[in-house]
């Protein structure tokens, strides 16, 4: 009875090791992709938040004077770099108000090729003169789209 009840209690065997590393290293093997993903995807999404001091300026311009701003220098606004991420605000439309984030990509993440993410922000000004930001993909690659918010990924 003795030995019996020591013989059970003696541990996992070899293959039952086996299997649990097997099934850890699958688990690692899934994650990290997700987690690069995930992290590029929040790089991308701190260079559109960063934009909003863009956004604030040319708004501003608009409800203050009448057009839309000539330049973004005109709205008081630096076009160089937002973050480490964002390389500059670029294509400004003093049409529109509209303009592209150029994101800086070997920054992001250096298997993005230059250019390939490259979303534009679009005013739009309601009956009661709010102005409302519009996210779409712009020349973004459509395989880098997944690296965009979701808010930017399905419009033109």
């Amino acid at each position: 009875s003795y030995l019996r009840h020591k013989k059970s209690s003696r541990g996992f065997t070899l293959i039952e090791l086996m299997i649990a590393i097997a099934v850890v290293a699958l688990l690692v093997a899934l994650a990290i992709p997700a987690y690069s993903d995930y992290s590029t995807r929040s790089k991308v999404a701190e260079c559109i938040n960063g934009a909003a001091v863009a956004k604030v300026g040319i708004s501003e311009y608009r409800q203050s004077l009448g057009p839309w701003p000539p330049s973004l220098q005109a709205a008081g606004l630096d076009t160089s770099g937002i973050s480490h991420y964002c390389s500059a605000i670029i294509n400004y439309d003093p049409g529109s108000g509209a303009f592209t984030i150029d994101i800086n990509e070997a920054a992001v993440d250096s298997s993005l090729a230059a250019d390939s993410l490259m979303p534009v922000l679009t005013p739009t000004e309601t009956t009661s003169y709010i102005i409302n930001w519009d996210c779409s993909k712009g020349t973004t690659s459509a395989t880098n789209l997944k690296y965009l918010p979701a808010t930017c990924r399905n419009s033109s």
